[in-house]
């Protein structure tokens, strides 16, 4: 699932950054104009993703009033797609084509990376979700998500199930949506070429937004599975659990993602089991000290939920800044791109891999509800990492 942004793609992009310089390109290069920058969101329908946007905002507003880029503000434009391929498309030819957006920031959608990468390719623009959760998400040399992903995800839950926990009887839950059924089976096959360990079975058929869990849970009971590795979204894994609570099954582990890694999840649960596990692809937002505190502070004064998608957006928007800083002459389309492919990775003690366009992220921290708590916990001193 790694991507690189070939030699040969460097070489365009540098050869579109000298062109710009006198031909202009897509957006406004210069002057006063602002800057236009936008984002394609599943903010309703069945899986929502609400704060990535929403804190990409927050940094730009606050970049905005803090000056912007020696005086030129980012025009920050949100749509939502619904969950809805006919919207999504739409969506991106409006900020796009209509718009002249010079690059997509802070995206976090169901669907859209795979339905409109091909679209970013033939227009020559780039995007950097904030969560990135399909697989076009992952494989577009034109779209670099600033999080982990479910799918490296998938891998880190199990890898720390089987190995850090030593356990055995794993069983995978998977919520599919879209075409994302064969990475997730990479990203399970990946765990057993590093481990040698092997699911005991695997369970496709789950729904997103399902109004009752029960019978994914007694199957999975019945089969003697001892830990579930499952992919939902906060919902879906709160009626999961409580599922599993109505069954009487409280010595279950339960090897989640970062979707289900929020306050309001924790604060849900009362019996989690033999424990609720998730590698957490940004540092814990739980932990209050300096590695999160501007993200904390800005997202407090926005009132926008405390998670790891408003992390995710932050740090997208974040990024964005920085390659932006590093510019010099025209701000347009064909600039910003060829700033992205050629950028120098930014580190930041929020992520466990230097953020780079193009190269995925790996590592999580892992983190632990215990019932009762309704607090989430480190349990580990630092980043656990696929392959160790």
């Amino acid at each position: 699932m790694n991507k690189r942004i070939s030699a040969a793609a460097a070489l365009v992009a540098v050869g579109a950054l000298v062109l710009a310089g006198c031909a202009g390109g897509s957006g406004d290069g210069g002057g006063d104009a602002p800057i236009v920058v936008g984002s394609v969101n599943t903010i309703s329908g069945p899986a929502t993703f609400p704060e990535a946007s929403q804190a990409a905002k927050a940094v730009f507003d606050a970049f905005n009033a803090a000056g912007g880029l020696n005086g030129r503000t980012i025009d920050y434009k949100m749509l939502d797609d619904k969950g809805d391929p006919a919207t999504a498309t739409a969506s991106a030819r409006e900020i796009v084509g209509s718009d002249n957006a010079v690059a997509l920031v802070g995206s976090a959608s169901l669907i859209e990376c795979e339905i409109n990468a091909k679209y970013y390719q033939q227009e020559g623009i780039r995007s950097i979700p904030g969560i990135g959760v399909d697989t076009g998400c992952f494989d577009s040399e034109n779209i670099s998500p600033a999080n982990v992903g479910p799918f490296n995800d998938m891998t880190l839950t199990l890898m720390y199930g089987s190995e850090a926990l030593k356990l055995d009887d794993i069983c995978v839950l998977l919520e599919i949506a879209g075409s994302t059924r064969p990475t997730y089976q990479a990203a399970i096959d990946k765990w057993t070429e590093i481990t040698g360990k092997k699911p005991k079975y695997v369970d496709d058929t789950v729904p997103y937004g399902a109004s009752d869990y029960t019978p994914y849970i007694v199957k999975a009971r019945e089969a003697g599975c001892k830990a579930l590795a499952i992919n939902p979204v906060e919902p879906d894994a709160i009626g999961q659990v409580k599922a599993a609570n109505a069954q009487g099954w409280n010595d279950v582990t339960w090897l989640y993602l970062t979707s289900v890694y929020s306050e309001n999840f924790a604060q849900a649960i009362d019996d989690a089991g033999a424990g609720i596990y998730v590698p957490a692809e940004f540092y814990p937002f739980s932990e209050e000290n300096e590695t999160n505190k501007e993200w904390r502070d800005l997202m407090t004064k926005n009132d926008i939920p405390l998670t790891s998608f408003s992390q995710g957006g932050y740090l997208a928007a974040t990024y964005f800044i920085e390659v932006l800083k590093t510019m010099k002459g025209d701000i347009n389309r064909e600039t910003v791109s060829a700033a992205l492919a050629s950028m120098k990775p930014i580190e930041n003690p929020m992520i466990g891999t230097p953020y780079t366009f193009g190269v995925d992220n790996t590592a999580g921290w892992p983190i632990v509800l215990k019932s009762g708590t309704h607090k989430w916990e480190k349990v580990a001193e630092d980043w656990f990492r696929i392959g160790g």
